[in-house]
Parts: C-alpha cells; structure tokens; sequence
C-alpha cells in the first residue's frame, strides 16, 4: 500500500509539474527506483508513464497553439520523432550500471537549465540573439529531442527554451506545443522501450493514470498561478535534492 501511494502521489504530481513548468520525472524517476525499479527500465518506465499526462494538459492546451517561429509544426513533430528514436536506441544500449551513473549529471544539467533557462533566455534577447533561423531552430530541436528520448527530466524547461530561441513568444502557445511534442518523443521512445522489454508495467499503469490527472488539472491551473516564480523555485529544490542524493548513492 506504501509503495501504491508513493506511485500515485509522483505520478499525479510529476503530470502536473510536466504541465505547468516541467520537471515531472524529478519525483517520477526516483519515486520508480526506491520501489525497486532497476535504473534504466525506471527511466524508460517513467518516460511510458508520462505520456498520458502530456496528451491530456496538450489537449487542455489546444485553443492556445498557433504557428511561431522559423518552423512549421510538421516539420518541428518529424524533426522530433527522429531525435527520439536517437535518443531512445543510446539508452537501449546503455548499461544500467553506465546510466546509473550518467543519471545524476543529466539532473544537475536539467536543474541548472530549469532555474536559469528564464534567465539565459532574457540575456540573449537583450543581446539580440532571440531568433535563429530554419537550420539552427532544426539543429537544436534535434539535440533537445535526442536529449529527451534518452532522458526525460528537465526536457520541459529545455523545450521552452528551444521555442525561446526559435522565435516563439506567447506562453501559454508555447506550453501547449511542449506538451505536444513531449508526448510525441514519449510514444516514440516507449515504443523503443516496450519493444527491448525495458518497462515495468505494474508500476507504469498506476503512474500514467496519476499523471492523466495531473497534467489536465495542471493544465487549467496553469493560467490562474500568479507566483510562478514560486513554482520554479519548488521544481529547483526537488531537481537539486535528487541530484545530491543520486550522486551520493
């Protein structure tokens, strides 16, 4: 029962975090392997569970999306369907023991790109640097989608920051659209995933129920949160406490 609370509570919690601000695998990852879930199905396992809470705060999104930027949505989805695959084929072929120790870098990146992505993105702006063009806008998508098929934490923030410079101004638009194109690097990654057998199902179907949930009440609470700065700090102390607990593990 302690460990079907503990899946619930992450679960819900991660597809409401993923919907507002990101950082959702922070608490789903390390929830995942304290139950016992070996490092690199806990990763796939939790990038499965997701993907139910990214299409329902997408679908909660759907009136805000419109066409920014030097690319068009089609082009964005294929760009990042091939990312994914990349991205999920590298951690097939990790060793759990390999993975277990990249995990607590790729943390401390995600982290350190949540709580000063903001930031950077006002810094380039302010230089003039806040518009690349077709090939740089497809250049970095790629490397961001090969990021988030092979690890999920942090791929929210990482993808806000992607639109920042590729010319995408409305929020909420862009919310929506991270949402999207996380559910779509998520289906093509468990797809990979299910396929090599690296999923723990019992644990992904009480996760990606919790996080359905999550990320539809996220989703609409996401416009009424005023303090968001608030929220951002919260997501930096967990990404920051499970990145020192994942280094001295």
């Amino acid at each position: 029962m302690t460990e079907l609370l503990l899946l619930c509570l992450a679960g819900t919690a991660a597809g409401l975090l993923n919907a507002v601000a990101g950082g959702g695998t922070f608490l789903s990852l390390p929830a995942l392997i304290y139950v016992g879930v070996p490092p690199v199905a806990a990763n796939a396992t939790a990038t499965l569970s997701a993907l139910p809470g990214y299409m329902s705060s997408a679908w909660g999104f759907r009136n805000d999306m419109r066409s920014e930027g030097a690319l068009d949505l089609r082009a964005i989805i294929a760009i990042a369907v091939i990312g994914s695959v990349i991205g999920a084929l590298l951690l097939i072929v990790t060793p759990g023991e390999t993975f277990l120790w990249i995990v607590p870098w790729l943390l401390m990146l995600a982290t350190v790109l949540f709580a000063f992505g903001p930031y950077l993105l006002d810094l380039l702006r302010r230089r003039g640097i806040g518009f690349a063009g077709p090939s740089l806008s497809a250049v970095a998508l790629l490397a961001v989608s090969i990021y988030g098929g092979y690890f999920n934490g942090g791929l929210g923030i990482m993808l806000l920051a992607t639109f920042g410079l590729l010319g995408h101004v409305d929020l909420h638009g862009m919310n929506g659209l991270k949402n999207v194109l996380s559910a779509v690097l998520s289906l093509i990654s468990a797809g990979a995933f299910v396929w090599a057998g690296l999923i723990a199902w019992e644990q992904a179907l009480i996760m990606a129920a919790s996080a359905t949930l999550g990320g539809y009440v996220g989703a609409y609470f996401s416009r009424r949160i005023v303090r968001t700065d608030i929220l951002r700090g919260f997501v930096t102390l967990v990404g920051a406490t499970m990145t020192v607990a994942f280094f001295m593990a």
